[in-house]
Order: C-alpha cells, then structure tokens, then sequence
C-alpha cells in the first residue's frame, strides 16, 4: 500500500512544517479553554494512531508511554481518564523533544505496518487517522492564532496571514424548486456525519455568489449594529452583552482605524477582503440587518457545485443533526462525531487554514453558535 504510506508520511510531516516557525515557548502555552496548545496536537495526532491502530494490528506492540492516554486523549470516553480540556496548557512533561520522539516512533512502526499487507479495516483506520490529522492542522493554526493575539508584541509566525482578498463575482444564483440528494455517495473517504444520503425538498431560492467582505461589515458596525438587540437572537444578544463583543475576533481600533491580528502580525483590516472569524450570532444578525437570511446547509450543498468556497468557513442556519439513516461505529472510532449532535451549528466549505484536499461538497464542520476563533465568514441566502 504504498500510496497509503506516502499519504501517510505526507500528512505527518506537514503537521511538523507547520511548527517548523515556532520557538520552544510557544509549544505550551494555551490561552482560553478551546485553545490546545501546539505540542498538545502533535502528541494527541500520534496518539491517534497508536491507541486506534497500533495497539490492535502490531503483535506485541510495546506502548510508548503509558501516561500519553492520559495526557493526549481528547474526548473518549470508552478508552478510559484523560485531563481536563482547560489543563492541556499545564503539561510542561513531556518535553517537545520527548514529544516529537513519539511522534518518530509511532511513525516506524506505522511505516512497518503499512509495508505489509494491508486490510480494508486497516486501510479504513489509517485514512480516518489522516484525516484527523489534516483536521488538527487547522486547528493547530486556529490555535496558534489566538495565542499569539494574546500576545501584546503581536508576534508574527509567517509571510501567509490567511486572509483572502481574491475577487468576487458580485451576483446571485438562483436554484429552482426540486427534490435533491444530500449526503455522501461513493467509494472515497468521508466522516460518518456525511453518510445517509438523503432526499430534500427545497422551495426555490438565491445564494450570493459573493463572500462578506472586511468593508461589507464595517457597513454593519458604523449602522451601530453591535448596539441594536433587534437584529440578534436572544441567546446572542446575552452573549454580546456579557463578553462586551463589538466587532469579528482580533479587529482593534488603532488611531480610528481597524486594525486586525493576523498570522504576519497586526495589519489595518482591507476592506475588500473576505470576513472572518465571525461567529454564527454574528452572521445571523449580520444577514438579517443586510436584509437577507443564512443559507440552510442543504441549500448550501446543492448550489456549492456552482460556487467559489474554500476560503473561509460558511455559517448555514443549520442546527449541527444526525442525517437519517445515521449510524455511530462500534468502538472508541464511534465517539467521533454522532456524541456532539446538540446545540451546535453547521459550517460548509472549507478555508485558508484547511488541509490541501481535506474539503468536500458534503464535508459538515461544526461549532457552537459564539465560535469565533475559527475561519468562519458569512454567504447570504433569500
């Protein structure tokens, strides 16, 4: 399975590219709850794929460390303890040497492992670690990101400031009335949450072809639209009151202009380019001051064909719901997804922070509704 194992290696060392800009202080510390520090994500990777793999395929298999369950296992419960979300931060042991030497041996007994022959249930297994992987990339630099806002200096880790200023086609696309197919179909990878395929009707409606823009929600935010509860929901307007939130995560006036945080330091906002990091209770009450709704992630899907995405995440007016048909794998692997489908909203499309060729037009990301630390803008729907 050689093209298993190039995949394999391909991803794991672009996880290590991606911290290559990074100094040894900058591999602990976490600054809010949501936030894991980056020697966090290159350890609960590994751990990955020594707890779902490993362990059950090599004959003998000597664990690394027997403290890493606890340290670097996310949210499975089946598997046994772990530490606390809001603690990852405090692991100072293992040092990031000792961290990235895990991260080497699991790698020479997966490269051994994938030499050989290879199962369906293997290969499965491994492709499902990839792309647990790919999706900790982003997040590894969503992360980073918030740490490095906290940071008075506003370091700058690289030349790329993941901000798109690509150029729209300002237009609406108008998709007819119809019975259509949603989910995944096919032979090719994709999560659990995408399986179901299903049929839905749709009343006719229009999609933007066009993103918000920095310019497009300034519009908003000089109309005093932080200020005004008629346009939020309820929950968000409580939110925006208790977090005094008013305007997207790492926007400041500087001098009477906005400024934003950005991975090449703190730069003044461009007007033409694409929002981002804005949460759901924005995009919401964004839309409905522009006059306009979100669109619903099936809308979503069915005009994505004929839309330009990838640059940011996109807010749909979807509750994050089992499709029907839905079903939770047996084993730790079922804990994936399926135990988060509650008050959580769904994003479609992908961004500048997404793995290369990690996106799908069925690909459901999810958050909660005051996210904003992750990639997330708004296309309109009416």
């Amino acid at each position: 399975m050689q093209d298993l194992l190039q995949f394999y290696l391909v991803t794991r060392n672009q996880t290590e590219a991606l911290c290559k800009p990074l100094k040894t202080e900058d591999y602990t510390p976490q600054s809010a709850e949501f936030a894991s520090p980056p020697k966090w994500h290159l350890a609960h990777t590994t751990w990955f794929f020594e707890e779902m793999i490993l362990k059950s395929y090599v004959e003998n298999y000597q664990v690394f460390d027997d403290s890493y369950s606890f340290l670097f296992n996310s949210y499975y419960n089946s598997i046994g303890e772990r530490i606390e979300r809001k603690n990852r931060g405090l692991i100072t042991r293992p040092s990031i040497e000792k961290v990235y030497a895990y991260r080497e041996y699991i790698d020479k007994h997966m490269m051994e492992l994938l030499k050989g022959t290879v199962s369906a249930d293997l290969k499965k297994l491994t492709i499902l670690g990839i792309n647990h992987e790919q999706q900790h990339q982003e997040l590894l630099i969503t992360d980073l990101k918030y740490t490095f806002s906290c940071n008075p200096i506003y370091p700058k880790y690289s030349e790329t400031n993941y901000i798109s200023t690509k150029k729209q086609t300002s237009d609406w696309l108008e998709v007819p009335e119809g019975i259509y197919n949603i989910g995944h179909a096919g032979n090719g990878f994709c999560f659990d949450n995408e399986l179901g395929r299903h049929r839905v009707f749709l009343e006719p409606y229009k999609i933007s072809k066009t993103l918000v823009t920095n310019g497009d929600f300034i519009e908003f935010i000089n109309d005093k639209g932080y200020q005004q509860a008629k346009y939020w929901l309820d929950d968000a307007w409580y939110w925006l009151q208790q977090n005094q939130v008013k305007s997207p995560l790492y926007w400041k006036l500087v001098n009477g202009v906005w400024h934003q945080y950005t991975l090449s330091g703190l730069q003044p906002v461009n007007p033409d380019a694409i929002l981002t990091h804005v949460s759901y209770y924005e995009a919401a009450a964004y839309a409905f001051w522009a006059g306009y709704r979100l669109p619903t992630e099936f809308e979503w899907e069915v005009a994505s064909k004929e839309l330009d995405w990838g640059t940011v995440w996109e807010w749909t007016n979807s509750a994050y719901l089992p499709y029907p048909n839905f079903k939770i794998a047996k084993g730790a692997v079922g804990e994936y997804n399926g135990k988060f489908m509650v008050n959580l909203m769904v994003l479609r499309g992908a961004s500048s922070a997404t793995a290369k060729n990690h996106s799908r037009f069925t690909y459901r990301n999810f958050f909660s509704p005051n996210t904003q630390w992750q990639f997330s803008g708004i296309r309109l729907a009416k």
